[in-house]
């Protein structure tokens, strides 16, 4: 913007300053209304990047073979033995209630009251089997002494042998550790989850979902006899939901905070309002335009409303600042808002739009819950050039400063003085060494930085959480959880009836089953070596595949569609590996050794294809991360370059305010690695946010600097007048957005707790930076006009 173009806005806005402030009253109102519409969304497919080739696949045998949206839901006798009929009435109703809530892929419920959980034993006239509840097997209410009738002995003598021939049933099924619990303590009940709620059409509603799960599961059959344990993408999600319920309260108490920061800052109630309600009015457009564009708020974005008001606040307390400096130089309060406006349009401008161009290039990523963080924080940051850079100065303009208010921001602090040696050779040498040598060190440590999640259980939530608790349950009792990564094996129509074709998957798999990591592997080729077994009198020597197609076809066809080991056509075959957990070094180390066996076993008649599964969305999204790193620093630094170059129309300064900033960005990545933080879709934004808002110390300095530098002035007397007009809303600024984020550590979500602590790290550090650092570099940069002086 031209310096031309600038004040003829400046008079407009302040020549029609009462129609402006009702105008933006009135569109405040309108987006207030509209934000109250929002609603939370938390939906599957915005967390996984849909593009990525792993997920082509996921996509492409979703129908057939289930995708990674799945429930397990194990229901635990707490006497440690199912075998009794409380148990299995409990575990029938489970199974019931679960078939018929909405959402639920009715066809894809499994447990051992599934009539597709049948167990095949060999007698001698051949093969015998049937399900593994036999359909006589019957618990009423005169069994479990509910009627309050005397028990029948005939009835439970029943019971007790059909229990004994259950038992028999799930050891001849081989489902011990998947379906039952090693130690027989529980049974597991699966389902797969549609995308589409059948009965409104519309997309599955993933929070409301968990909340059915929570109320018709556990609600109904946990007891002092029976536990319910639930995991799964839907009801991890709910957790997630309700852990960032919290967010309201950190917000009310961040808003608390910075408060009495403004009010400590500007000795004056009206001074502490006004910024206040200026970026809160930022929050209140931000939620109504993100409506208006189509989104909703997820887990992730709800945290983006605390960082517009904080930013908001930040630059609301440099225009403050601004005001009352220019009132104590004898202005009036309209004089001084008008020359504040037109010193801060575009110093401020600048800021946020480096801040806003910043947090576009989370676009780049291909993950839509990181799309819609970008488009919601941009959304949020830009309003505030209106509200913090427009509004605030008309409103300051209205108020009558104090003589105490004016005077305090000319009083002569000792400490600037102080602060301003850092722009003087004695200190600037020690304190760019001391840079130089944390940046080193800072690399080296983050060489070691893991991409994906580090520790077992769901990242997003603390591991004594119920959610962790359950999942930590079925991984110590069952062989099988959700941390499973499919390879569908591509072939050609009837490939399985080919010995040569189920050999290579069999090979496969064996050598899969022997990657560290790997618990236990199931494909069609294992199931076809126990059935051909079952042929042979049970011999395990004949656990084998057999040679001629008749009695391959013979095997395969035990092996039903429904089973999820063979499509229709038997062209496409997944295997499926359970792994120990998805720690970002199992799900590397295992899909290192898929790529590897790719080029071993893929040929023209089949193609091993990674993956689908949980475990395959977590390596899609891990590898998408991966590759978003660079490009995303690449895209931040290089928007933020150019602004600067563009703001101080100096490659010097545009430097100076660069470097500090890729100290600190280094740091806080070596700062993951030591605290075993590892690079996800909720990390990866903090180190944008951090860049986009960390620059804002820089150029409020360093625009004030590049001007008295043009006058001549030496290094140091710059930065000391720039400390004077500037440092201490630069200082507040650091202060009240740390505490503010510091906050974080007490949520109820792991997530939300890391990126507090790196948050308030980039925040304290860019300050703390942007006040030695920088002038240091200035020094180093202008030392000769120094000694001009």
């Amino acid at each position: 913007m031209k310096m031309n173009d600038a004040l003829k806005l400046e008079y407009w806005l302040f020549r029609y300053r009462r129609v402006v402030i009702g105008a933006f009253a009135l569109l405040t109102v309108v987006l207030a209304g509209v934000a109250s519409q929002l609603t939370l969304d938390a939906a599957f497919t915005k967390n996984i990047p849909l593009n990525h080739p792993y997920m082509q696949t996921y996509l492409k045998h979703q129908k057939q073979f289930g995708g990674a949206n799945n429930i397990m839901v194990a229901v635990q006798d707490r006497s440690g033995n199912i075998f009794n009929p409380r148990f299995f009435a409990a575990l029938k109703g489970v199974h019931d209630q679960l078939f018929f809530i909405p959402g639920v892929d009715r066809s894809q419920v499994k447990s051992l009251y599934s009539p597709s959980t049948r167990f095949t034993e060999v007698v001698e006239d051949g093969f015998a089997g049937g399900p593994v509840i036999p359909a006589d097997f019957v618990i009423n209410d005169r069994v479990l002494g509910l009627d309050g009738a005397e028990p029948d002995p005939n009835a439970m003598a029943q019971v007790e042998f059909g229990l004994e021939t259950i038992r028999g049933n799930i050891e001849k099924a081989g489902i011990v550790g998947r379906m039952v619990a090693e130690n027989y303590s529980a049974a597991m009940v699966t389902a797969q989850l549609m995308e589409f709620d059948p009965n409104t059409g519309k997309p599955l509603d993933t929070l409301a979902f968990a909340r059915t799960l929570e109320d018709e599961l556990r609600g109904q059959f946990q007891n002092e006899h029976i536990q319910i344990h639930i995991i799964g993408f839907a009801k991890m999600a709910g957790d997630v939901a309700d852990g960032a319920k919290d967010v309201v309260f950190f917000f009310a108490i961040a808003i608390l905070i910075t408060a009495l920061m403004v009010y400590w800052f500007a000795r004056s109630v009206v001074l502490t309002l006004l910024p206040l309600t200026c970026s809160l009015i930022a929050v209140i457009w931000q939620l109504g335009l993100l409506h208006l564009v189509g989104f909703g708020l997820d887990p992730m974005s709800i945290l983006v409303p605390f960082l517009v008001f904080a930013i908001g606040v930040s630059h609301g307390v440099q225009m403050i600042n601004a005001v009352a400096h220019r009132v104590a130089e004898g202005m009036s309060s309209l004089t001084a808002a008008q020359a504040a406006f037109a010193a801060l349009l575009i110093p401020g401008g600048i800021a946020l739009l480096s801040d806003t161009v910043g947090f576009l290039t989370l676009l780049a990523i291909d993950i839509g819950i990181i799309r819609e963080l970008a488009i919601s924080a941009s959304l949020g940051v830009a309003v505030i050039i209106f509200t913090n850079l427009v509004l605030l100065p008309l409103l300051l303009s209205f108020v009558r400063f104090k003589p105490s208010e004016a005077h305090k921001s000319q009083t002569p602090n000792p400490i600037w003085q102080s602060i301003s040696r850092f722009a003087t050779k004695q200190f600037a040498i020690p304190t760019l060494l001391l840079a130089s040598g944390l940046f080193a060190l800072g690399y080296f440590v983050s060489q070691d930085m893991k991409i994906g999640d580090l520790h077992a259980g769901a990242p997003s939530l603390h591991q004594d959480s119920v959610y962790n608790q359950d999942t930590f349950f079925i991984q110590e009792n069952f062989s099988i959880t959700t941390d499973v990564i499919s390879v569908i094996v591509e072939g050609f129509p009837e490939a399985c009836t080919y010995h040569n074709v189920l050999d290579k998957i069999d090979r496969f798999q064996w050598r899969m089953e022997n990657v560290p990591g790997v618990q236990s592997a199931v494909s069609l080729a294992s199931v076809a070596k126990r059935v051909n077994a079952g042929f042979n009198e049970g011999n395990p020597k004949w656990s084998v595949l057999p040679r001629t197609t008749a009695s391959l076809v013979q095997a395969v066809g035990r092996v039903p569609t429904t089973s999820g080991l063979l499509d229709n056509n038997c062209s496409n075959m997944p295997v499926y590996l359970f792994l120990q957990d998805h720690k970002a070094e199992t799900i590397e180390t295992v899909v290192n050794a898929v790529k590897q066996l790719q080029s071993e076993f893929n040929d023209e008649q089949l193609t091993f294809k990674l993956a689908s599964g949980p475990v395959g969305v977590m390596a899609a999204t891990n590898e998408a991360v991966s590759g978003a790193q660079v490009p995303m620093m690449i895209y931040v630094y290089g928007a933020v370059f150019i602004l600067c170059l563009l703001s101080f129309r100096s490659l010097k300064a545009t430097i100076a305010v660069i470097i500090p900033l890729y100290v600190v960005s280094t740091l806080a990545q070596a700062l993951m690695t030591k605290l075993e933080i590892g690079l996800t879709v909720s990390t990866l934004p903090v180190i944008a946010l951090g860049v986009g808002i960390g620059v804002d110390y820089g150029i409020y300095i360093l625009s004030t600097m590049n001007h008295k530098l043009r006058q001549g002035l030496p290094v140091q007397r710059a930065f000391a007048d720039a400390l004077v007009e500037r440092g201490s809303a630069v200082v507040f600024t650091g202060f009240t957005l740390a505490i503010g984020v510091s906050t974080w550590f007490f949520s109820a979500l792991k997530f939300q707790m890391d990126m507090g602590i790196l948050l308030t790290f980039m925040f304290f550090v860019n300050m703390l930076a942007a006040i030695t650092v920088l002038p240091a570099l200035t020094w180093l940069f202008w030392r000769n006009q120094g000694k001009k002086a």
